[in-house]
């Protein structure tokens, strides 16, 4: 499970760095947007490619990116 968190944070980290909207969020919200965004992306796009602990790394990364643009769209800063 704990490795599961860890590999969660690093989809969560390299989602956020694509999308330039993940500054703002904390470590355990980027845990939890790579550990969602891996269920959705695998939902939505299937299990190909690499995988680590059972997360597809590509779909993961395409979910989570998909998470954070909607957390931050909903709940992020208005300037």
């Amino acid at each position: 499970m704990l490795i599961s968190a860890v590999v969660g944070g690093l989809i969560g980290l390299v989602a956020g760095g694509i999308t330039n909207k993940g500054g703002s969020m904390g470590v355990i919200t980027k845990v939890l947007a790579g550990l969602v965004g891996s269920s959705v992306g695998q939902l939505l796009l299937g299990s190909w490619g690499p995988s680590l602990v059972g997360m597809a790394l590509f779909p993961s990364i395409a979910g989570a990116v998909i998470v954070i643009s909607l957390v931050s769209f909903f709940f992020g800063k208005k300037e």
